[in-house]
């Protein structure tokens, strides 16, 4: 060790090469003006000095007088440079070690213990320093080897890497980052690596790769990082994307790959429409995925279990069929039928066997949830006269199972007043009473005059949305445009914003292209997934003749179809022709003009009812029907784990639809029961209380700890009776549904 590093350690610095440069400076402002002011000072104080011993001090000897005023006079000059503030400036040079991460995973999937062959896990036993596995041992999981190897040869991996870089150690086994793990030094003071290897841990409920790497660059910044070490089987699966992720940090990622890369494994999925209308046929497939099963022949089972309703307490899963599947190929689709012949809430259980040599079991079954209902869907249809977008959007939910005949009333205002009260299908008027207005699931708004709209309707049309999550569709037309609701309520709905005196626009003829946006939207893919095959679809309209334009795209607003060349004010957006937004719990649709009638040129009804179909669906399907929305039981979510907490919410309105509030209620507050299961064993009833957290609204929060179906009962005390919500609890887990390693996510 040379003068240079003794130096710096004395003052704190690292590997310190050379000093170039020695300053003193003074930060008292008195002291700024110069180092005169200081030497003259200790002059006078070393004068003082000597006069105070000359002249006070006689009785001592000359010696002692000598020794005694140079002391004083030195302490009163350090004093006095103390004053001054001094500033010591050192210009040194330093090699700095360069930061160095290590993040170990911590979720479940890390306790897996691959099958591995025999010459491998060998391989790998003395790669991370333990010894021979003997035949028939236990094999070890994925975190007991990164345990081994840290631990190899007392730690001397990570020593060897202290000693090069600044070494910090996390974990992540959170969904929203990491914990910094401790490196604790020992007594003599080298790194504790049985310390940080007891910190590790395979606990974790889901993979979030991206979300920790994110964690890392937000709150873990260095201008010094050399690089990140991950150890992980990089089975992402929660959160944002790990590339993205890893790109933003800015530092090189070294990826450790633990788990096998192939393994036998056979699991399933199950796809099936969220709505099945009672006792017709729905379709349900189950894919079945498989590695290292090429020819084998396997069972996928098909089973549905009806969840809550008072004549299902401790309800079975019921069969409904089971198919033999001959494994070729890396996945295969088997389709089944399923009538159910009940309404309500069912799980669609899907299931294989497991096969010799498999670790991962729990990704043969899969779940999915489905409503069944026996209610059909009210669409109300206000018009000002008959046009070819009513005529055929009238066809269209007459034949539709969830609609009908009896599902679909409109107003027309150029109607004879007779037909109205004659045809069950025609509305004597658009403002009807509150009950039987919010008992729609979809409304439609065609081309009307401002004068025909009044301040009812448009704030009935307003609560509907926002409140009670129903649909809305503005359908734009020729003869008074959309401009007529710019000065009503309703343009606050819109995904887009009105301009008042704007006319038609029919200047040219046009196509209608899809925005990039319309990909996300099933309702805009008619011919099925890909924009450029359902661009060729919606050509079947061929040349449209107008479009309604207007002022801009609302900030909420997303355009899924647009004008080719027509822009906004803003002379850069392009004209927006189909739009959609959020408003409240539902949602509004835009379309500029109403010509989708066009779809059927070619083609009759197939892409026009994919379009309408899907999208009514969407927007009538995304609450409760009818009259139901009137008293609604919902938790915050589908499915629990044990230990997790339960939020109820009930949104509670009076006959004719307005909010309740506690003072509505006898006890200020709802009655509610929660059921446990099994509960013919025990008379495992709890009683709830609701209490109001806004107009309208009710909230409960628990835990659960047992698995099983539990129920949440709520007296209405309007329809003076229980209405009823269910909910499966759970030990379920995504980190076992895959049983190897992603290479390519690694790579």
């Amino acid at each position: 060790m040379n003068f240079n590093e003794l130096f710096g350690r004395l003052i704190g610095l690292e590997r310190a090469q050379r000093i170039e440069g020695v300053e003193v400076t003074w930060a008292a402002p008195w002291a700024q003006g110069g180092a005169a002011w200081l030497f003259f000072g200790c002059l006078a104080l070393a004068a003082l000095a000597a006069v105070f011993y000359v002249r006070w001090q006689g009785a001592r000897s000359s010696a002692a007088r000598g020794v005694l005023a140079v002391i004083r006079a030195g302490v009163l000059c350090v004093l006095l440079l103390f004053l001054a503030e001094p500033v010591l400036k050192i210009d040194a040079a330093t090699l700095t070690r360069p930061a160095l991460w290590l993040l170990f995973d911590g979720s479940e999937s890390m306790s897996i213990a691959d099958e591995l062959p025999e010459a491998e896990r060998e391989k790998i036993a003395k790669a991370v320093g333990l010894a021979e596995p003997s035949p028939g041992a236990l094999p070890l999981s994925r975190m007991d080897y990164i345990k081994a190897l840290l631990l190899k040869d007392d730690g001397a991996f990570v020593r060897r890497l202290a000693e090069d870089f600044r070494l910090r150690v996390f974990i992540f086994d959170q969904a929203d980052g990491v914990r910094a793990l401790d490196l604790t030094e020992g007594a003599d003071g080298r790194i504790d690596v049985a310390r940080l290897s007891e910190q590790l841990n395979a606990q974790g409920r889901v993979t979030a790769i991206g979300s920790a790497l994110a964690d890392l660059g937000r709150r873990h910044a260095t201008a010094h990082l050399a690089g990140l070490v991950v150890f992980s089987d990089f089975d992402n699966n929660y959160g944002p994307s790990p590339l993205a992720a890893a790109k933003e940090l800015g530092a090189p990622v070294f990826a450790v790959g633990v788990g096998a890369a192939t393994a036998v494994d056979a699991a399933v999925t199950v796809q099936a429409p969220p709505h099945i209308k009672k006792d017709e046929r729905g379709n349900v497939a189950v894919t079945v995925r498989q590695q290292g099963l090429e020819g084998q022949s396997i069972t996928v089972s098909l089973s549905a279990q009806r969840l809550g309703g008072d004549d299902s307490r401790g309800e079975e899963p019921v069969p409904i069929d089971s198919k033999p599947v001959e494994l070729v190929g890396p996945s295969q689709t088997v389709e089944f039928a399923f009538t159910p012949d009940r309404a309500g809430r069912y799980v669609l259980i899907a299931e294989v066997d497991a096969v010799p040599g498999e670790i991962v079991k729990e990704n043969n079954r899969a779940q999915r949830e489905i409503t069944v209902l026996d209610d059909f869907l009210r669409l109300m249809f206000v018009e000002y006269e008959p046009t070819w977008e009513w005529r055929f959007i009238k066809e269209v939910f007459h034949r539709d199972k969830l609609v009908g005949v009896q599902g679909f009333r409109t107003f027309l205002r150029s109607s004879d007043p007779r037909v109205r009260q004659s045809n069950e299908m025609f509305l004597p008027t658009m403002s009807l009473r509150r009950e039987d207005f919010f008992a729609n699931d979809v409304i439609f708004l065609g081309d009307m005059p401002s004068s025909a709209l009044s301040p009812r309707f448009c704030q009935m049309v307003d609560e509907f949305v926002r409140n009670f999550g129903g649909g809305l569709v503005v359908i734009s037309g020729p003869r008074f445009g959309p401009g007529q609701l710019a000065e009503t309520p309703l343009a606050n709905l819109l995904p887009v914003k009105l301009d008042p005196s704007a006319r038609i626009n029919d200047r040219q003829p046009f196509r209608l292209v899809l925005s990039p946006r319309a990909e996300q939207y099933g309702f805009m893919q008619i011919a099925g997934a890909g924009l450029q095959e359902n661009q060729k679809a919606w050509d079947n309209m061929g040349l449209l003749p107008w479009f309604q334009p207007v002022e801009r795209l609302h900030p909420m607003g997303v355009a899924l179809a647009e004008h080719p060349t027509a822009k906004c004010a803003d002379g850069r957006t392009p004209q927006p022709l189909i739009a959609i937004r959020r408003a409240g719990r539902g949602e509004v649709v835009f379309l500029a003009m109403n010509e989708t009638w066009r779809l059927r040129r070619l083609h009759g009804e197939l892409y026009y009812r994919a379009f309408w179909g899907q999208l009514i669906h969407r927007l009538g399907l995304s609450h409760e029907l009818g009259s139901q929305k009137r008293f609604v039981v919902h938790t915050d979510r589908r499915r629990y784990q044990p230990e997790e907490d339960v939020l109820v919410t009930v949104e509670a309105y009076n006959a004719q639809f307005e909010p309740l509030s506690e003072k509505d209620l006898p006890e200020q507050r709802l009655k509610a029961e929660l059921i446990l299961p099994d509960r013919a064993a025990g008379g495992q009833v709890q009683p709830l209380s609701l209490t109001q957290v806004r107009e309208g609204e009710f909230e409960s929060r628990f835990p659960v700890f047992s698995p099983g179906e539990h129920r949440v009962r709520v007296f209405d005390p309007v329809a003076e009776k229980w209405v009823e919500t269910a909910f499966p609890v759970a030990q379920l887990s995504v980190e076992r549904l895959s049983a190897v390693r992603n290479v390519d996510l690694q790579r």
